[in-house]
């Protein structure tokens, strides 16, 4: 009679610890928690940001491009802007290579 006693509580408090894969989702699930929050989406809100800013250039728009070029836009079609870069100056870059619209003098 003793025995089945002491199998019934040991069967009960196994049945009681928690799960050690519990333990490790929990923790995978806050470390991916953590990422999102400090890595993924910042970079989302600033990637979107940047696209935004592309979509609202216009002529006569000061840009800076992605070589550090100082640009004034002439023409801005869907893909490609005409720039002049000096007096005299023309030339075509693609609208992604531009990489800050500039406010004040060159």
């Amino acid at each position: 009679m003793f025995i089945t006693e002491a199998m019934a509580a040991a069967e009960t408090a196994a049945a009681v610890e928690p799960s050690p894969m519990a333990g490790f989702i929990l923790q995978l699930i806050l470390v991916f928690a953590i990422f999102y929050f400090l890595l993924i989406r910042p970079q989302q809100k600033k990637m979107k940001e940047h696209e935004d800013m592309l979509n609202s250039i216009k002529p006569n728009d000061e840009i800076v491009t992605g070589g550090g070029i100082y640009a004034t836009v002439i023409n801005a079609d869907e893909a490609v802007l005409t720039v002049k870069i000096a007096d005299g100056v023309e030339v075509k870059i693609s609208r992604s290579s531009v990489r800050e619209k500039v406010s004040g003098n060159k």
